[in-house]
């Protein structure tokens, strides 16, 4: 009911000016601090101007919440390189109004059949980040136009052909990419990766090694020639012939294992979505080997015994609990997550209420429990960071909830030679060895070990919020570990304390993954809630911005409202 008063007030808000020209007064919005973008047919959202425009030109003509997608997934490995892509993979979730069905897409990475348990460890045996996050060993076998070709051939309109929803980003290719103030911000930081492989320099650096300036351009011949084959032969055009064979001779040439047949035998997965109820809204999130949907749900689980909306938004007693809901969560995913095709995982126990109420005895009232007091629970039965997410609703009530990813900013830096695709160090997310942590700081085990054919585990947490049965909020977030709690924090706020969806992009965030064994927040978290951490046992550290989530709210009478994250620049939320 408050995620419907909030946005019908915005909606009140947006339609003032139509009254304003009789009325001097000036236009205030109530009680909101953001307003979103309001429409009524169809919404894109994405982490760039470009890319959301290209899907809401899909809607606008007709196409569906898939058919958006996949141009706005192939139109985003141009135009926003360091995530956007070809050469990685991710999770998609499409909810269909008509029959009331969610389904999830895995198009996530796979070890080559050559990757060994060990293949991390140095000598010594100890875990070698160079060779999971730099070499060709980091290189998984990309999922993203298998996946994307797959959403579009069960799922599209029928309406379009899968190469007039890639032809946009071949398009967009072929004319190259002025640097804008977002690119020129990202491009030094990935500089050193990039310079390493003079196959990526040569798009991504200037001649002297320096990175391009605002107004720059850079040239995509290659990648146009990669998408017009897509475009004209679909997968196929990806995973075998002249496209697969540069791709294999890049990844072997930085001692990678990946093979021609890795390539093509790679298949996307279609799986049952993981669904929990979170005060009588539906959560649907998405499956291992993403952690991220049977974590929302946990930690929700575990919040729901709370009155968060009478604590207030980021009080000291509402992120403490969150706070210890989440090292609980944390503890629970270095345990028992992991690639479901090889290891049993207890995901029933996980996101079930009765583990929640278990787990919510051990978080004390007003104390924190130090990181090497928390382990893993003891779940019932078994059942037989660069990222970036889009959210597109149609006017059907059709939503899809995207994630996908290269890992670091630009993955690995290599670009395999004459294709232009940026290619993913995925592989970074299995535990080298049990207890060694991945470049977030996350520990895993067994469950998530390196081997042949797995799909490392991933903190993506792509989810749509149903309310009875109809799309009420679809949202995601890149982050790499902040993924889950972003998501987890967008949810609340709506739900619990009535935020709209701009209000809730902009919110302080705050994040507690066990190890580190601190509590990390965003700026705009007072100084008083501070203390009150501090005094009851946190470690509370203010750090970088997390998260650049894309959300769209959707009313029981349809209106749309979205809003991309302030978080980010270049991010736009469209809607007819």
């Amino acid at each position: 009911m408050a995620l419907r008063r909030a946005g019908l007030a915005v909606l009140a808000c947006l339609l003032a000016p139509a009254v304003a020209l009789a009325d001097p007064r000036p236009i205030v919005s109530g009680y909101a601090t953001a307003v979103p973008v309001v429409a009524k047919h169809g919404m894109v959202v994405t982490q760039e101007a470009e890319a959301s425009r290209v899907g809401l030109d899909v809607l606008r003509r007709g196409g569906n919440a898939v058919d958006a997608a996949v141009a706005v997934g192939f139109a985003l490995a141009v135009t926003l390189p360091r995530a956007g892509n070809l050469g990685g993979g991710g999770f998609m979730l499409i909810h269909r109004a008509d029959p009331g069905t969610t389904i999830a897409i895995d198009y996530r990475e796979t070890a080559p059949a050559a990757t060994g348990k060990d293949v991390f460890l140095d000598a010594n045996g100890e875990a070698d980040p160079f060779k999971s996050r730099w070499s060709g060993l980091a290189v998984g076998v990309p999922g993203t136009v298998a996946g994307l070709e797959l959403a579009w051939r069960k799922y599209g309109s029928g309406r379009f052909t899968f190469a007039d929803l890639v032809a946009p980003a071949v398009a967009l290719a072929r004319r190259g990419l002025t640097v804008d103030d977002d690119l020129a911000d990202s491009l030094p930081q990935a500089a050193p990766a990039l310079a390493r492989h003079p196959s990526a320099a040569r798009i991504y650096l200037r001649p002297d090694g320096s990175p391009p300036q605002a107004g720059d351009h850079i040239a995509l011949d290659d990648l146009a020639a990669t998408l017009a084959t897509i475009a004209r032969e679909g997968a196929p055009g990806f995973y075998t012939g002249p496209v697969a064979r540069r791709l294999v001779d890049a990844v072997q040439a930085a001692g990678g294992r990946m093979a021609m047949d890795d390539l093509a035998h790679y298949r996307a997965i279609e799986r049952e979505p993981v669904v929990g109820d979170y005060r009588g809204h539906t959560i649907v999130s998405m499956p291992p080997p993403s952690s991220g949907g049977a974590h929302v749900i946990e930690i929700l689980n575990i919040l729901e015994g709370y009155d968060l909306a009478a604590q207030g938004l980021n009080s000291a007693a509402a992120l403490h609990e969150m706070a210890e809901a989440e090292k609980l969560a944390y503890a629970d995913r270095a345990a028992w997550l992991g690639d479901p095709d090889f290891v049993r995982i207890p995901l029933k126990g996980l996101t079930s209420k009765a583990y929640a109420a278990a787990l919510r005895t051990r978080i004390l009232p007003d104390r924190a429990r130090p990181a090497a007091d928390v382990g893993p629970g003891d779940p019932p039965a078994y059942e037989s960071d660069q990222t970036t997410h889009f959210s597109i609703v149609d006017a059907e009530g059709d939503a899809v909830s995207n994630t996908y990813t290269l890992n670091f900013s630009y993955g690995s830096g290599l670009v395999a030679d004459g294709t232009g695709v940026l290619l993913n160090n995925e592989l970074d997310d299995f535990a080298a060895r049990p207890g060694a942590p991945n470049a977030y700081g996350l520990l895993g085990g067994d469950a998530n070990a390196p081997g042949p054919n797995r799909r490392p585990l991933s903190s993506m947490s792509p989810t749509i919020v149903l309310r009875n049965g109809e799309v009420e909020i679809v949202t995601g977030s890149p982050g790499g570990s902040r993924i889950i709690t972003t998501v987890l924090q967008i949810v609340v706020d709506m739900i619990d304390h009535g935020l709209n969806v701009a209000e809730a992009e902009g919110a302080p965030r705050a994040h507690d993954q066990l190890y580190p064994d601190e509590l990390r927040i965003e700026r705009g978290v007072s100084a008083d809630t501070v203390r009150l951490l501090e005094a009851m046992g946190h470690t509370v550290v203010v750090r970088e911005a997390m998260g650049s989530a894309n959300t769209i709210a959707r009313s029981p009478d349809g209106v749309l409202t979205g809003a991309s994250d302030p978080r980010q620049r270049g991010t736009l939320a469209v809607g007819y």
